[in-house]
């Protein structure tokens, strides 16, 4: 049930990190909270842009780590108001685990490589024309 392009999904994630650092901010949410997405978003801008899929700019990580990364990142989301922000108020903890959750999704519904990384991993004479 992968129907998510890794093209997609690049931009996704770009606008996450936007949501990650403005949601915080303009929503008046407290300052661990807002400390903590402004971490995530960074984690998650550096590594997709280092991520091998068409909107990644160094493409060194594999795309599957990358999903990897983003399903931990949606269960950090997830368990930080039982743990992290437990003062919080229940819409800014409904706020986290909405972001978590779709942290989580996003990572379960996009292809697991690029057509980069396809490409690369295609048996000679597969897929790929030769001239």
């Amino acid at each position: 049930m992968r129907w998510i392009s890794t093209k997609m999904h690049g931009a996704v994630d770009y606008l996450m990190v936007a949501a990650l650092l403005a949601l915080p901010r303009k929503l008046g949410w407290s300052d661990n909270t807002t400390t903590l997405l402004t971490i995530v978003a960074a984690m998650a801008l550096l590594y997709s842009l280092a991520t091998r899929y068409e909107l990644g700019v160094a493409r060194v990580l594999p795309v599957k780590v990358h999903l990897a990364l983003d399903f931990m990142s949606g269960l950090l989301l997830c368990s930080v108001p039982m743990w992290l922000v437990p003062n919080a108020s229940s819409s800014e903890k409904a706020g986290l685990i909405i972001l978590g959750v779709l942290e989580i999704g996003a990572s379960l519904m996009t292809h697991t490589q690029s057509p980069q990384e396809q490409a690369t991993h295609a048996p000679a004479g597969h897929g790929i024309p030769q001239h």
